[in-house]
């Protein structure tokens, strides 16, 4: 059983807000997670994948959870939307803190069936794939690490090479990590996706293609790292655009697909810029596009845009734990120069991450990071190349380059 980085923050919640969703995809651990912290706190665990349970919470939302005494915990509830109503008006008669522990394999917080919100008494925390910190049970600080006025000494982190080319087909989820065999890996991602498209896609929205989805999510997989656009995307796939954005929404909803949003200095901008493409998963994205550890190590490029991808979702789960509340963009210019990730917090400071897959550097590989810091002003803190050395390079006062590695040591 893996320690996860989230618990502390997660109980925190629990102290001072009403209702927790905790929100990710299946088969990240959060049914664990949820009675680990129902059997801490003498709670009552239930969970609506049980059709029993499911009926009596669906035919009478307000009775099923009256007969819950103490702090509920409630597992995949976005499979009953009507119990959101009667949480809300159990809270708003007593606003205890901790009495609502949910789990949800869809983000709730988009479902339409959700008219009331729930807002100001529910906090939604996001539980991603393991990170490579949990498998080594290690808490890891990178945000906070480069918001820092100083940078620590990284000359210990370990060296790269074919260890990050297995982290990236292994990806996070538990039981794929936990399979050493290639086959038996690919055969797990195989009944994951087909499952989620089966159960959870077909209880979202009835669609008719739904043979298109995994096709859509093999062509993604394979942007992984480019530009979101929607008409390319459209002719690849021969799915109508208007069907197109439906079956994003759904991806998107179900935690298949997460696009990270462009970084603009004007907030407008950022909400029409096209957002790059990433899967939440770097195992899933290579099961996807048929990569191995050998595959990716004679194909630079491909192995560019896994690591990509890989980085990203690292620095997701690292977000959700760490001490700077940050959210994470990508940022492009209007002359094409690009910064694959831009970390912002919440006062507007940001760090630019450059990701290269090669061992060896020159100062060209930091242009995209020089127009960031022009672009953000005195808001920039530091640019940072993840690349695939394992030296630490400093160049100048704000840039470094540092082993990939560094992100969990």
């Amino acid at each position: 059983m893996f320690r996860r980085n989230i618990e502390p923050y997660l109980q925190s919640v629990l102290r001072d807000t009403p209702v927790v969703l905790l929100n990710g995809a299946r088969q990240t651990g959060k049914s664990t997670l949820a009675q680990e912290i129902a059997a801490q706190r003498a709670g009552r665990y239930v969970t609506l994948d049980d059709a029993t349970t499911l009926a009596a919470a669906v035919g009478d939302p307000h009775g099923f959870l009256r007969n819950l005494p103490g702090m509920v915990v409630v597992d995949e509830v976005q499979k009953a939307p009507g119990l959101f109503p009667a949480i809300k008006i159990l809270v708003d008669a007593d606003r205890r803190p901790g009495r609502f522990l949910l789990t949800g394999s869809a983000n709730v917080l988009l479902l339409p069936q959700l008219s009331e919100s729930l807002a100001g008494r529910m906090e939604a925390i996001p539980l991603w794939p393991l990170s490579q910190g949990e498998l080594a049970d290690r808490v890891e600080r990178f945000i906070d690490t480069v918001f820092a006025p100083r940078l620590p000494d990284f000359s210990n982190t370990e060296k790269t090479g074919i260890d990050i080319l297995s982290q990236i087909i292994g990806g996070g989820y538990p039981e794929a990590v936990a399979r050493e065999d290639t086959g038996r890996r690919q055969a797990w991602f195989g009944a994951y996706i087909t499952a989620i498209l089966q159960r959870d896609v077909r209880d979202l929205a009835h669609i008719e293609g739904l043979t298109d989805m995994p096709r859509l999510l093999a062509l993604l997989a394979a942007r992984s790292g480019g530009l979101l656009n929607m008409s390319e995307l459209s002719r690849a796939s021969a799915i109508a655009h208007t069907t197109l954005k439906r079956y994003l929404s759904l991806l998107e909803m179900t935690f298949l697909f997460q696009p990270l949003p462009a970084w603009s200095t004007n907030l407008g901008k950022r909400l029409v810029k096209s957002p790059k493409i990433h899967l939440i998963d770097s195992g899933l994205a290579a099961y996807l596009t048929g990569q191995t550890s050998q595959r990716l190590a004679e194909d630079a490029t491909l192995l560019g845009h896994l690591l990509e991808s890989f980085v990203v979702a690292e620095l997701r789960k690292q977000a959700s734990w760490a001490q700077e509340r940050v959210s994470l963009y990508h940022f492009r210019s209007t002359t094409g120069r690009e910064v694959d990730v831009v970390i912002e917090d919440a006062r507007g400071r940001v760090v630019g991450v450059e990701v290269k897959a090669t061992a060896s550097l020159t100062r060209k590989d930091l242009t995209g990071l020089e127009t960031l810091a022009q672009a953000a002003g005195d808001k920039f803190i530091r640019g940072v190349v993840l690349y695939g050395g394992d030296q630490v390079i400093p160049f100048g006062d704000q840039y470094v380059a540092l082993p990939v590695s560094a992100l969990w040591r």
